[in-house]
């Protein structure tokens, strides 16, 4: 029996973005398979989070060119906006709000609901209404979650997501990623947790200096 050909979710092609005279993404080429999951890895300044703010059009790449779900990244990069979701390393949460307001006004803006679903699927309910200002690092992180699930995104960038967290963190983000993937979302995830990441994901990117070194 043939399998069915999978159209990319993602293609990069000659991908470039410098700072100042540093290229923090260089000649980067790669194709993700819709519904899969790729792990990107490499040491601190290699280029992951460059690489994440550009597929999420955070920044416009200075050379090459990519697609999303077949809309070009920098032409298109409103229809590629409300396709993607990205986990950063900042929260941009709202410090005063309690949890429940701050998913409120998420969802508001993004026109979704399901506030007290992912505040549930992050362990946070009984904490929704305390303010964020005496969260920890890790329930920030977990909050910062609650508001990428609330999307319902047909990709997910996860930055670093098992930052800050603890093991039972570690294993939330793990059946996360298995939820997503068994609904057909496209999740990149950039970990320095590279055997972890490698026991969820279908194919690996390692850079190098903005480089990809090995795919």
């Amino acid at each position: 029996m043939i399998p069915p050909v999978t159209e990319p979710a993602i293609e990069a092609r000659n991908l470039a973005r410098r700072y100042g005279r540093r290229w923090a993404l260089a000649d980067v080429s790669f194709t993700v398979p819709a519904g899969s999951v790729l792990m990107v890895a490499g040491r601190n300044g290699s280029g992951k989070s460059t690489l994440f703010r550009t597929l999420s059009t955070a920044i416009r790449p200075d050379l090459g060119s990519a697609s999303v779900l077949g809309f070009d990244l920098v032409r298109d990069r409103w229809d590629v906006r409300k396709a993607v979701a990205l986990l950063s390393h900042q929260t941009y949460l709202y410090e005063s709000l309690t949890a429940r307001e701050n998913l409120t006004i998420a969802a508001r803006f993004l026109g979704v609901g399901g506030v007290e679903a992912a505040l549930e699927r992050v362990n946070l309910a009984a904490r929704a209404d305390d303010a964020v200002a005496t969260f920890s690092a890790g329930m920030r992180k977990r909050l910062s979650f609650a508001r990428v699930l609330m999307q319902e995104p047909k990709i997910v960038l996860l930055d670093e997501p098992y930052g800050q967290l603890d093991p039972e963190g570690f294993a939330l983000v793990d059946e996360v990623v298995r939820e997503l993937k068994s609904r057909g979302t496209t999740v990149l995830m950039a970990t320095h947790q590279v055997e972890r990441g490698s026991g969820l994901a279908d194919e690996a990117l390692f850079l190098e200096a903005g480089r990809v070194v090995r795919c």
